[in-house]
């Protein structure tokens, strides 16, 4: 990925099975799919659900970036974590 080192599907949280997209240094990034419609994520069970894995990972120390496919394509998605990883 651009020459960021990265592990794919990573599953951070104790004690659970949720797996996100990427992983960098403290860095999630999780690509959000089955945004336009109403199955998967874009339901009150995939919300909700969506809304426990975010929100894990913050406790677990984690910074999550949430991305579309979209923002991938534009390099929007890469911008953003190109300056997350060189924040201080």
């Amino acid at each position: 990925m651009a020459g960021i080192k990265f592990i794919r599907e990573l599953a951070p949280i104790p004690g659970r099975r949720f797996r996100y997209d990427f992983a960098m240094h403290n860095l999630l990034v999780e690509v959000q799919g089955g945004i336009w419609g109403h199955m998967g994520h874009s339901t009150g069970t995939g919300i909700t659900r969506d809304c426990e894995k975010l929100n894990l990972a913050v406790i677990e120390g984690w910074r999550v970036l949430h991305v579309t496919a979209e923002q991938i394509k534009n390099g929007q998605a890469l911008r953003w974590i190109h300056r997350c990883l060189t924040a201080s």
